[in-house]
């Protein structure tokens, strides 16, 4: 029963409360103001201390104070990202997220830092739940859509497509189960389907790991929903920090995995297997008691592989890791050394450079030559552990391949055979209808020409894991040409006369001995860009013809400014050098008039330009690097000078995978208030192309198709929540699809009149062919200016194209009108397709332009 004291005691308690109340409400309201006045003082940090204060004392006041919070927030946090300061910034909007924990504007603002700073799991998460806070948040759907390929890889799809390749694994597991392997461990699950198939062949106890973090939680939901969540235990790690009794209670009697790549060994599966034989695995059979129980013993499936290879002769590979031109729009190129990509097998090459790149061989554009017979370079049995030990310690194997045809030897072309078990194996090989690309493997050397009867000394290793080929020599007529030095001046070919290809090459031991050795990685797709002479040359003529018109109004005004070129280009660009160049090669232009900034970061990308600036005769002066002029890297856009403006600034605006770059008409929008009266942005317009296609082959990577399980198994609303409507990378011209319309025009961005753009448009097509509507696939006309354009879906494009795939497709007959709605928000483009009655005279579209370069 309540004493005497009781209700004196609440009343106390009740004034003290009422007390703390006015001080927590005057606390509150002090820290309001005091983050306004940080707010117009530009105090960013302090105020996002104030704000933090107040709103925790009053939660109530939050819907109150959501936006100037906001504002406070991106302010602040890019002070601190612009002095490195990151371990502060993640911890402000830590903060922040737990004042707004639904706030999908924060949750999308802290996964674009997170993608900048290299996160990229932990950023798509982060876009993704800003979507699922708001499905129509156009800011989020776009940073999703282009980090999506990083959440779910695209090869997800097209292996769950792949009915031939889960019905082998499942036979094989099957068999394995039926024969006594009642414990099981899946190493890499993805979407837990393998694991499934233990379990449902009988398996008494199935694990799994997996260690991206969205694949992972894919995966629980999938076991879930398959009633499987209780009977496999699936556990967040890589497999190599599996333990014993923690992870798993014991050691396991079946491996199944699927960690290979392209070039097999590339996802580790040789170290995941040795420590799986060591700690995770019961011991494999023993040779001399060939009736042992599967249920004492271990094994692996895939049980083992073959590699096979061929070389090729492929110019779109040559393109992008061999330098091919011996200028650049006017600019001599022998100033340097060799130019090659990071993708080398060579012994003295930078530890930075990958052994292989890779690509599907039936989609190259051009597509490709055999100079040799298929070869078989390396068996391995994955249930052998004393082998895969072995692997990385083993001789250099070297091989002889014959040649069989005249060519250029561009590429060693790499695939293999998976050997599930006795009876089952799947191959990747280029001839095969597979889910799987190729490993390539590109040829630095300069001496790369080949004849019939040739032979090419091949090295083939696993150093580091890695599986690794290399062509060392070329045999002709009993002499051998070696190929590792990259660095002996331009490109060579070997005679049909040896001997005088000797003396030819001791000659240039002679005359060389000047020349630059100096050797210079870029990334295939700078190689590429440098070797597209139409866009180099037809930038040549358009900027030769603006700074002549710039030449001509500072005579008639008697001006002895110079003429500023910007370049801001991503990447390296020899863009502002072949300006400055221009001002010293043209009569018309007074020499040492044009100033060239390059906005180049990379050091060697500096030596790279300040070499061919000076090997063409350009001065120091006339090229300046212009992040040194500027306090932060991210407002490169700025005045040269105070009172100064640009005379043309050069705009890096489509990314090489086909899409637009990101916030491109914002910076173009601030490109025009820097330049000067008659200065010109590079490019001044964009016309966006497409049409109409059917292709399977879109929809099989988008998304898992078809409305049966996936043997048996529900997996495709759970992996299909991460379908992209965009592909990127794409080749058309090799792409599997048939055209049901004419090229139309679809958008066009005109970067130096905003008046004249728009964000919506409808543009109805006219089908020439029947079929099933399955996408718009779109690619550029890049017009310079009003004369000269190159188009990115030329056959020397350094750029892919892209598709947009629709949701639903559109059964189209010949004759019939489909209207595509075409929207552009900030740089991303969205496209839906409905089949229209008919239209009138007005309606009609005019074709688009020819796809090839104009001059």
């Amino acid at each position: 029963m309540p004493n005497a004291t009781t209700r004196p005691k609440r009343t106390r308690r009740h004034r003290r409360a009422q007390r703390e109340d006015a001080a927590r409400n005057e606390l509150v309201s002090r820290s309001l103001e005091s983050a306004q006045q940080c707010l117009f003082s530009q105090d960013y940090g302090t105020a996002f201390v104030h704000y933090l204060l107040a709103l925790n004392l009053a939660p109530g006041l939050k819907d109150f104070a959501n936006e100037s919070f906001r504002f406070t927030l991106f302010k602040w946090a890019d002070e601190l990202d612009s002095v490195g300061r990151i371990q502060d910034l993640f911890n402000c909007y830590e903060q922040a997220m737990e004042l707004f924990p639904v706030d999908e504007i924060i949750v999308n603002s802290m996964g674009e830092h997170l993608f900048r700073m290299g996160f990229r799991d932990e950023a798509a998460g982060h876009f993704y739940k800003a979507l699922k806070l708001r499905p129509d948040f156009p800011e989020a759907k776009e940073n999703f859509y282009r980090v999506a390929n990083w959440l779910v890889e695209r090869w997800h799809f097209l292996m769950l497509n792949d009915h031939g390749r889960n019905h082998k694994y499942q036979l094989a597991i099957k068999k394995a189960v039926e024969q006594g392997c009642s414990s099981v461990l899946d190493i890499g699950t993805g979407t837990g389907i393998l694991g499934m198939c233990a379990k449902t062949a009988g398996a008494a106890e199935v694990y799994a790991c997996e260690l991206s973090k969205t694949m992972y939680e894919l995966a629980c939901e999938v076991l879930s929903a398959n009633g499987m969540a209780d009977s496999i235990k699936i556990v967040h790690l890589k497999s190599l920090e599996m333990k014993i009794p923690k992870d798993i209670p014991k050691r396991v009697s079946l491996v199944v995995t699927e960690t290979v790549d392209a070039g097999l060994f590339g996802e580790g599966i040789i170290e995941t297997l040795i420590h799986a034989w060591k700690h995770l695995l019961l011991p494999p059979p023993n040779t001399r008691e060939p009736l042992s129980s599967s249920s004492k013993t271990g094994r692996v499936i895939p049980a083992g592989a073959t590699v096979f290879g061929v070389a090729v002769q492929c110019r779109e590979i040559r393109r992008h890791h061999r330098l091919c031109v011996s200028s650049v729009g006017g600019l001599d190129l022998s100033a340097v050394g060799q130019i090659y990509s990071p993708v080398s097998c060579l012994a003295d090459t930078e530890e930075s450079t990958e052994p292989y790149t890779t690509e599907r061989l039936s989609r190259l554009r051009g597509g490709y030559i055999q100079l040799t017979q298929p070869f078989t370079a390396l068996d391995i049995d994955f249930n052998n552990v004393q082998e895969l030990e072995g692997l990385c310690s083993r001789e250099v194997m070297q091989m002889r391949l014959h040649v069989i045809q005249d060519g250029i030897l561009d590429a060693l072309a790499v695939w293999f055979e998976l050997h599930l078990d006795q009876e089952n194996h799947l191959s990747t090989g280029p001839q095969e209808d597979t889910c799987w690309e190729q490993a390539i493997y590109p040829i630095q050397s300069q001496f790369n020409t080949v004849k019939r009867g040739d032979e090419i000394l091949v090295d083939v290793s696993c150093k580091d894991s890695y599986l690794r080929l290399c062509c060392v020599a070329i045999i002709r007529d009993g002499h051998k040409f070696h190929m590792d030095n990259v660095t002996d001046g331009p490109p060579k070919t070997l005679t049909a006369n040896p001997e005088a290809e000797l003396c030819s090459a001791l000659a240039g031991l002679q005359t060389n001995h000047e020349k630059p050795s100096c050797v210079f990685m870029l990334e295939s797709s700078e190689i590429a860009l440098l070797n597209n002479t139409a866009y180099n040359n037809s930038f040549q003529r358009a900027m030769s013809k603006l700074l002549v018109s710039l030449q001509s109004t500072r005579r008639s005004q008697q001006s002895l400014d110079p003429i500023y070129v910007l370049d801001v280009s991503e990447g390296f660009s020899v863009l502002s050098l072949m300006a400055a160049q221009l001002g010293f090669e043209y009569e018309q232009i007074s020499p040492g008039l044009v100033q060239g900034y390059s906005s180049v970061e990379k050091e060697h990308h500096q030596t790279l330009l300040r070499l061919l600036a000076k090997g063409n005769g350009v001065p120091e002066s006339a090229l300046e690097f212009w992040l040194s002029h500027v306090e932060d890297d991210s407002a490169v856009l700025q005045r040269p000078a105070i009172e100064k403006l640009w005379s043309a600034i050069i705009l890096d605006c489509i990314e090489t995978c086909g899409l637009i770059r990101q916030k491109l008409l914002e910076k173009a929008s601030l490109a025009r208030c820097l330049l000067e009266d008659g200065g010109q942005i590079f490019p001044e317009r964009i016309v966006i192309h497409g049409m109409l296609v059917e292709s399977d082959t879109l929809l099989q990577e988008s998304a898992v198709q078809g409305t049966e399980p996936t043997l048996g198994f529900n997996i495709a609303p759970f992996i299909n929540q991460f379908t992209v409507p965009v592909h990127m990378f794409l080749d058309l011209s090799t792409l599997e699809c048939t055209h049901l319309s004419e090229p139309v025009e679809l958008f066009t961005l005109d970067l130096m009149n905003s008046i004249a753009n728009y964000t919506n448009k409808d543009v109805k097509v006219q089908v020439s062919t029947s079929g099933k509507l399955t996408a718009i696939p779109f690619w550029y006309q890049i017009h310079l200016d009003s004369e000269q354009s190159v188009s990115s879906f030329s056959e020397d494009s350094h750029w892919k194209q892209a598709a947009v795939v629709l949701q639903q497709p559109l059964m189209v007959s010949r004759g019939e009108w489909v209207k595509l709605s075409i929207q552009l928000h900030k740089s991303s483009i969205s496209i839906t397709a409905v089949k229209e009655d008919g239209v009138g005279a007005d309606d009609v579209i005019r074709e688009a332009e020819p796809v090839t370069s104009n001059s």
